[in-house]
C-alpha cells in the first residue's frame, strides 16, 4: 500500500507548484505515494476561521490554537500513523530519518506558523518533531515540502534511476563527487581524463578521492 501523507497548513497554496513539478509530481501521478494538502482553517469553528491567538504571558506574535489542530489530527489519523510537527527545535532531518519515514504507511505533517503552536498539541498528539536546519522560516509549509521530497526519493519507483541513491552526498557520510557531461571541452575547460577512460575501477577511485577531498574542505565534521 503506497504511503499517504497529510499536510496540515494554514497556507495550502504554497505547495501547488511543488506538488505538480519534477520527479515528485511524476511519482504522485504514478501512484507511488499520495499527498493530501489540508487547510487547517477547515477545522475552525468560528465565522472568521480563527486558527491563532495571542500567547498567554505576553510576547510578540501569535500562537496556533489547539482546537483546530486536535480536531484535524483526530479526524485524519489512522492506526499506526506517525504524527510529525515541523519545528526548528526538532530532531535534524537526515537521509537515515528520511528513509525510515518513507517506509511508513501514513504520515501527518503539521506545519507550524507564527510563533509556533500551543504546547498541549506537542505534548499530546505529536509523535515526532523534525527540523530541516538551524534557521527559522516564515512557516513550516516549506519544511514539510523538504521532508516530503527527501523521503519520496527512497520510495521505489519515484526515482527514474534507483542507482542515484547510492551516489550522492550524505549517503555514505561523504559529500558528492564532481559531475561532468558533454561536451568534453568547453571554453578551454576539459573533463578529467579518467572519466573518459572507460576504466570503471579507476573512475570509482577518482570519485572517492574527490569525495574525501571535498568533505575535508567543506564538512570535516562528517569524517569524525
Amino acid at each position: 500500500m503506497p504511503l499517504t501523507i497529510d499536510v496540515l497548513t494554514l497556507f495550502p497554496r504554497m505547495l501547488d507548484g511543488f506538488m505538480a513539478g519534477s520527479i515528485l509530481g511524476k511519482g504522485l501521478a504514478a501512484g507511488h505515494l499520495t499527498v493530501n494538502v489540508r487547510d487547517l482553517r477547515d477545522w475552525t469553528t468560528d465565522k472568521h476561521r480563527t486558527a491563532d491567538d495571542r500567547p498567554f504571558g505576553g510576547g510578540a506574535g501569535m500562537v496556533m490554537k489547539p482546537g483546530p489542530v486536535f480536531a484535524a489530527i483526530e479526524q485524519l489519523q489512522t492506526p499506526g500513523c506517525r504524527r510529525i510537527y515541523l519545528t526548528p527545535d526538532g530532531v535534524p532531518l537526515s537521509p537515515a530519518l528520511a528513509h525510515t519515514l518513507s517506509r511508513e504507511k501514513h504520515l501527518i505533517l503539521l506545519s507550524g506558523h507564527y510563533e509556533g503552536i500551543d504546547q498541549r498539541i506537542r505534548d499530546t498528539i505529536i509523535d515526532q518533531e523534525i527540523s530541516i536546519g538551524d534557521y527559522v522560516l516564515t512557516n513550516g509549509t516549506l519544511a514539510a515540502a523538504v521532508v516530503i521530497d527527501a523521503l519520496a526519493r527512497f520510495i521505489p519507483g519515484v526515482l527514474g534511476e534507483e542507482k542515484s541513491l547510492t551516489h550522492e552526498s550524505f549517503t555514505s557520510t561523504l559529500l558528492d563527487f564532481p559531475q561532468y557531461t558533454r561536451p568534453a571541452e568547453f571554453r578551454g575547460m576539459s573533463v578529467p581524463e579518467v572519466l573518459l577512460s572507460g576504466n570503471h575501477a579507476e573512475i570509482e577511485k577518482w570519485r572517492h578521492a574527490r569525495q574525501m577531498e571535498k568533505t575535508r574542505q567543506v564538512r570535516p565534521d562528517l569524517l569524525k
